[in-house]
């Protein structure tokens, strides 16, 4: 709240330049805010007295959202990638998507690995299990298992994640 938004009889006063003016009443310190060109910023509602602080409310405001945009361009989205295999994959397929799975682990993102079974391999779901757990072993210094593999409809489904660089 600022200016004449705020509803309180007195406020415990904090000037432009940061030093503590004391308890005044709401008029008068809202009078000293005008003559200085500034707002009366309440940034303390629920203390007793409430706090309030003389500022450029425009400039302050300015610097929150450049803080805020700043903090979002930081900010890393973790994508989850899907790498589907066969339970009777073969060598150079498997190397192949392996190179895959450490190069999504090594930028960030999550991995789903997925088993799809075909008519009667369901009934080798053991197979598809070593599948999964010899991707899980071969990149086991780029990442963590964050799911193990369980058996969902007719895929068996893994989820790791990177390990976190410290």
């Amino acid at each position: 709240m600022i200016n004449d938004e705020i509803r309180a009889k007195e406020v415990r006063l904090i000037g432009a330049d940061g030093e503590q003016l004391g308890i005044i009443g709401f008029r008068e310190a809202l009078q000293m805010a005008q003559d200085a060109n500034l707002d009366l910023v309440n940034v303390a509602p629920t203390a007793k007295p409430p706090v309030c602080r003389i500022m450029d409310y425009g400039k302050f405001r300015y610097e929150q959202q450049k803080k805020e945009k700043e903090a979002r361009k930081n900010q890393k989205v973790v994508e989850l990638k899907e790498i589907r295999f066969s339970a009777t994959i073969d060598e150079h397929d498997f190397q192949t998507k392996l190179r895959n799975c450490i190069k999504f682990l090594q930028d960030g993102d999550k991995v789903k690995l997925s088993v799809r079974f075909r008519g009667r391999e369901i009934a080798h779901a053991d197979i598809g299990r070593r599948v999964l757990e010899r991707v899980a072993t071969e990149s086991a210094e780029h990442c963590i298992v964050e799911r193990v593999p369980k058996l969902e409809g007719r895929s068996m489904i893994m989820i790791l994640a990177p390990k976190q660089s410290s």
